[in-house]
This record gives C-alpha cells, sequence and structure tokens, in this order.
C-alpha cells in the first residue's frame, strides 16, 4: 500500500477515535446528570433507567469500535494494515474505504460468516 494510502487511512482512523471519545465522554456526562437530576416520581426513575441503558449499550458499542480503530492503527504502525488475517492477500481498497477498520478481506469475512 502506497504512503499517500496509509496517511488516508490513519488520519480517518484517527479522526473517527476522536468522534468516539468525545462521544462516550458526552454520554457519561449525560447520564451522571440524569442521575444527580432529583428525579422523584417512578415515570421519572423509569426513564433515567431507560436513557441510561441506551447510553451503556451505545457506549459499549463505540468501545468495541475503539478497540478495532486501535488495532488498524498498529497495523499501519508495523507495515501489516490492508493485509487480510486470514489468507494474507491484500485487502480490496474499496471495502478498506467502506470499513477502515477491516481484518478480512471479503471472500474470507463471508466464510468466516458461514462458520458462525
Amino acid at each position: 500500500m502506497k504512503q499517500t494510502e496509509l496517511e488516508f487511512f490513519k488520519k480517518l482512523l484517527e479522526n473517527r477515535r476522536v468522534e468516539i471519545v468525545n462521544s462516550i465522554k458526552n454520554s457519561a456526562s449525560e447520564i451522571s446528570e440524569l442521575m444527580q437530576s432529583g428525579a422523584v416520581d417512578e415515570f421519572d426513575m423509569a426513564s433515567i433507567s431507560t436513557d441510561s441503558n441506551l447510553e451503556q449499550s451505545l457506549s459499549s458499542k463505540q468501545k468495541f469500535e475503539l478497540h478495532e480503530i486501535d488495532v488498524a492503527l498498529a497495523k499501519i504502525k508495523n507495515g501489516s494494515y490492508g493485509v487480510c488475517e486470514m489468507c494474507e492477500d491484500t485487502i480490496n481498497m474499496a471495502r478498506l474505504k467502506a470499513k477502515p477498520t477491516a481484518s478480512l478481506c471479503i471472500a474470507c469475512k463471508e466464510i468466516s460468516e458461514k462458520n458462525i
């Protein structure tokens, strides 16, 4: 992969990482504010509980995406970015543009999904 392509993906991944970290921080802050809001009736408590559960679910997905981003950034650093972990062929550029954290080429992704 060309250096310019690696720089493109590195910047893309780093920007997404910043977005996720900020989102997680904002979610944690919102949950804290809801808990400290002084809600007294059961409807307020139910609303707070529902909002909290939703925020925690989103946060969990975001933490998983953060992990995928960190792995992709490490691969850029060690020179293995864009190489399929299963067949070791080059991952198609269109796939990487659609999913910059992709670790499998399309053919291997289909095989891995069939085996689940």
